[in-house]
């Protein structure tokens, strides 16, 4: 049998009457995000005609986008008995099991499919791009579940079939981003506008194009493409949300016309509690404006109808609320000043929060809840941990590192604080000198030294012609290797002493120090009286006015005294300044460690 894809046939259908009509119309509401609505056109022709296999599809899509896996799968599992092995359901079952993450199941439905739709002209353009769709909703950065380069190859292989139809090139698109984050952002661009050309009136091909410049920071861009989706499907629900959002914290704050967006967006979504979301988000938004505008009673009141209507949203939705409703309330208790009350809300907000929502600022906010309540700094360097790891944004993984870092200096915790600079470090594309040196010294007085070490290492390999690593390194090993027992003192300072001696005014102090530590170690520990002598020397030409440097030279210049059979007399140990102290009968103390 010849097979049709899903936008011819519904192409052919629109022609033929209402049932057309009312097929293109629950796809369109799909799109749009009406997905209810879409559900109950769906429902209604299967009513109609129970072996209506494209209506029986889509319902199971309405399930899965709802999150009723179940639902979907008995959608499909039934579809499939009156319509054995019907190739669209047997994508719709792949489907069903990529998000049970049965992928090894999903793939054999996909290839299933592929070959019995497969015609003498190649494969079916339809199941092709079911296939992708299937794939592309269901892998993420985070999650990635089925393999994203089989979805674009089958959507490139959709498109050569069929170029006229406008949602293949959309989901191409997508799938290029999330095959190559990063890197897909040209080729997704030239696949949304593949399908503008197809369709001029895809409303959904604008508003990829809008959260691809998003991503980007472009928001000239981005508010374009929005207003064109909506100007070209004025029904088109993602577009006015995307509005009302970018009004309320992008463009001027414009409170108004984010108030606007989101009446639109209620009067072409889904009838639901949730929809009131926008409106309480937009006076959480108003407070934060007042508090930073110094006005707390305005903020104070503002905060509190924010948590007013997003509680009245989870009294309504019961179960259903999304998680998102929770991170409000908590955040505007911590804005408000009750950030210990917050805890309830935030932790229900991980319970329900889809997994590519969770930001690392999501991470930090319960972090911050967290580090209100007395002993919980283990929980909330665990938080701060994970939240940078998950998130996929870099400036976000480093305002979280920045964040915490400076929550556990005031705490005294430095060794958490210089595994978050560490953190920092791997985030930044190209790390600073600032972010591995104070990384270096937070380790150092935290008293982590081997981490210290490793750090004050990674600053030689970095800035090789700066002299803070060559330093720090010695400032290690004077606690690590004090006596040079494993031969790593004294290598080091002499690496710092020949560097510092590029400039001996400008590094006075660590040549000075330096000179000192060999003068010490030589003197008293190899008692090499010729390695001494040349480092005193060194010092004595960097400060000849110093009594003292002039006193140790003429005792190590002195001829040993003679052997006695009579005890040695104590002698007084000269003083040397900066430098550590000359007795060839005692050991001087440990070298004075790094202060803050």
């Amino acid at each position: 049998m010849k097979k049709l894809s899903i936008t011819f046939l519904a192409a052919v259908l629109l022609m033929t009457g209402l049932r057309a009509q009312t097929l293109a119309d629950g796809i369109k509401d799909m799109y749009s995000e009406r997905t209810k609505t879409a559900k109950i056109v769906f429902e209604k022709l299967l009513a109609a005609n129970p072996n209506n296999i494209e209506a029986t599809y889509w319902l199971g899509q309405t399930h899965i986008v709802m999150k009723d896996f179940a639902g979907a799968r008995g959608v499909y599992s039934k579809g499939l008995m009156a319509s054995a092995n019907a190739p669209l359901l047997l994508v719709g079952m792949g489907h069903v099991e990529l998000n049970e993450k049965k992928t090894s199941e999903a793939t054999q439905h996909f290839e299933q499919a592929i070959t019995m739709s497969r015609g003498k002209k190649g494969d079916d353009p339809a199941i092709l791009t079911a296939v992708g769709r299937a794939i592309v909703h269901t892998y993420t950065d985070k999650e990635k579940i089925g393999d994203i380069n089989y979805a674009v190859q089958k959507l490139e292989a959709a498109a050569l079939r069929d170029p006229s139809a406008p949602e293949i090139f959309m989901y191409l698109g997508m799938g290029y981003l999330k095959a190559k984050p990063g890197e897909g952002g040209g080729r997704a661009f030239e696949s949304y506008n593949k399908a503008l050309a197809a369709n001029p009136n895809f409303a959904p091909a604008f508003y990829r194009l809008a959260k691809l410049f998003e991503s980007q920071k472009n928001w000239e861009l981005y508010e374009k493409y929005l207003q064109d989706a909506i100007s070209k499907d004025p029904k088109f629900a993602p577009g006015y949300y995307e509005l009302s959002y970018y009004n309320m914290l992008r463009k001027d704050q414009n409170m108004s016309a984010a108030q606007t967006y989101a009446q639109q967006f209620k009067q072409n979504a889904d009838p639901d509690p949730q929809n009131a979301y926008l409106e309480a988000s937009i006076k959480w938004a108003q407070g934060a404006i007042d508090m930073k505008k110094g006005d707390k009673a305005s903020a104070q009141a503002n905060f509190d109808a924010a948590i007013t209507m997003a509680k009245d949203i989870i009294s309504k939705s019961g179960n259903n609320a999304k998680g998102r409703v929770y991170k409000l309330i908590a955040d505007a208790m911590v804005q408000k000043g009750d950030t210990a009350g917050a805890q309830s809300y935030i932790d229900e907000y991980f319970v329900k929060a889809e997994p590519d929502e969770v930001t690392a600022m999501d991470k930090g906010l319960q972090a911050t809840i967290y580090s209100a309540i007395p002993g919980q700094e283990e929980k909330v360097f665990a938080l701060y941990v994970e939240g940078i790891k998950t998130d996929t944004i870099i400036q976000n993984k480093i305002d979280l590192a920045t964040t915490g870092a400076a929550y556990f200096k005031a705490k005294g915790m430095r060794e958490k604080e210089g595994d978050l600079k560490a953190a920092l470090i791997d985030a930044r594309p190209k790390p600073s000198i600032n972010d591995i040196f104070d990384a270096t010294r937070a380790y150092y007085f935290g008293q982590a030294y081997e981490k210290s070490l490793a750090m004050a290492n990674k600053l030689i390999e970095k800035f090789p012609a700066e002299i803070y690593g060559y330093d720090w390194v010695v400032n290690n090993y004077k606690v690590l290797d004090s006596s040079n027992a494993q031969n790593k003192l004294v290598p080091a300072t002499v690496a710092l002493f020949e560097f510092a001696q590029k400039d001996t005014a400008k590094y006075k102090k660590q040549y000075m120090a330096a000179a000192a530590t060999l003068l010490n170690y030589y003197a008293n520990e190899a008692k090499d009286r010729d390695k001494a002598i040349e480092y005193i020397t060194k010092m004595i030409e960097a400060d000849p006015a110093n009594e003292s440097f002039l006193n140790i030279k003429k005792q190590l210049e002195a001829p040993p005294p003679k052997q006695s059979t009579n005890p040695p007399k104590k002698t007084t140990t000269p003083k040397t300044g900066n430098s550590s102290s000359i007795n060839n009968n005692k050991k001087p103390a440990v070298n004075a460690v790094a202060k803050e």
